[in-house]
């Protein structure tokens, strides 16, 4: 991403959009709660079991990723700086936050939801790549598109799609930028793990678990859908997992309105899930429960995207007025518009 492009503009904006409101403080005492835990994680390491440890930490590294998420849509405070420190120590190794951010906030012009280019969030492939694939990889993509497979092969694939996509990018200065500060931070985290009686096995064991219990969560957040307002779920989960989750379960909620914090999404479900409902085309499950009985072993959809082709796909050129639309509350003002940035195919 560029420093001009839609999701970097939102970034400011979405500061901007939040000057004057009071700080969430939910956010912020479960940002100081998920943090203490990890460093008292690690300095009674030496009283845990390696294996409780990674159990322990999959939930807490999972939470951290939500609240990154969270963050990144303009939250806590109004001052997108002091957010960012807030979550800028990557706990979970993997994913820099900086990308998360921005490839996040490109992802929420719904009109590219589900896209095989221009999401970035996508599962779907162009039917066209799909068509050319060799078998082995078709086989690993109908895996993946299982609950159980999404949880094994999902972090590895998502985790080699990013480094891929972004060593083709590496000159970009926002890529560069972000990886760097990512390096240092990881630097930081694994000198802390090396100071402590956590194994070092069982801390990147709590990392791959996270990946692998947010893969349950982003499994089928969106489906293939003509209107993109039906593309988005509703999950209707109050437990550990929409805990977990911080209620982006109720993701036809946070799509339509991404400012909310996470604390506010189910109250403001409740309060209109009939329209919700409506909106989204009925795209709806009562709890995690169902997702696991019917899909841990069964695809949801078919890997190649069953609408797409070359004649719909999103201009290069995207209405930046549309772009905001999805990220940025009511009254936020308009930007000039910038070019798209397409996905590469993937092998």
């Amino acid at each position: 991403m560029t420093e001009g492009s839609p999701s970097r503009t939102g970034v400011r904006r979405l500061g901007a959009a939040r000057a004057g409101r009071p700080i969430e403080w939910p956010t912020l005492l479960l940002l100081a709660g998920v943090h203490a835990t990890w460093a008292a994680l690690l300095w009674w390491g030496d009283a845990i079991p390696p294996l409780a440890a990674l159990l322990i930490l999959g939930p807490i590294l999972t939470l951290h990723s939500s609240l990154q998420h969270e963050v990144l849509h303009g939250h806590p405070t109004a001052d997108s700086r002091l957010n960012d420190a807030m979550v800028a120590l990557p706990l979970g190794l993997l994913v820099p936050y900086r990308r998360f951010r921005d490839l996040h906030l490109a992802h929420h012009h719904d009109p590219n939801l589900t896209d095989p280019y221009d999401d970035p969030e996508t599962n779907y492939l162009d039917p066209v790549h799909w068509a050319r694939m060799g078998a082995l990889w078709r086989l690993v993509w109908r895996a993946n598109n299982t609950l159980l497979g999404r949880m094994a092969l999902g972090p590895v694939l998502a985790q080699w799609t990013l480094i891929r996509e972004d060593w083709r990018a590496r000159h970009d200065p926002a890529v560069r930028s972000a990886w760097a500060l990512h390096g240092v931070g990881v630097a930081v985290v694994l000198a802390l793990v090396a100071a402590s009686e956590v194994p070092l096995w069982a801390y990147l064991g709590g990392c791959w678990l996270a990946m692998s219990i947010l893969r349950i969560r982003t499994f089928l957040e969106h489906r293939a859908a003509h209107a993109p307002r039906e593309r988005s779920v509703i999950i209707e989960d109050r437990g550990p997992l929409a805990l977990l989750f911080l209620n982006n379960n109720f993701h036809a909620v946070h799509h339509a309105r991404p400012t909310l914090p996470w604390y506010r999404l189910p109250a403001a479900y409740a309060a209109e899930r009939e329209t919700v409902l409506r909106r989204n085309g009925g795209y709806r499950y009562t709890s995690y429960w169902p997702v696991f009985r019917d899909h841990l072993l069964r695809a949801k959809d078919p890997v190649p995207h069953p609408f797409w082709h070359s004649g719909n796909r999103t201009t290069a050129r995207q209405d930046a007025a549309a772009v905001l639309s999805s990220i940025l509350p009511e009254g936020a003002p308009p930007a000039a518009p910038q070019p798209a940035r397409s996905r590469v195919e993937r092998s």
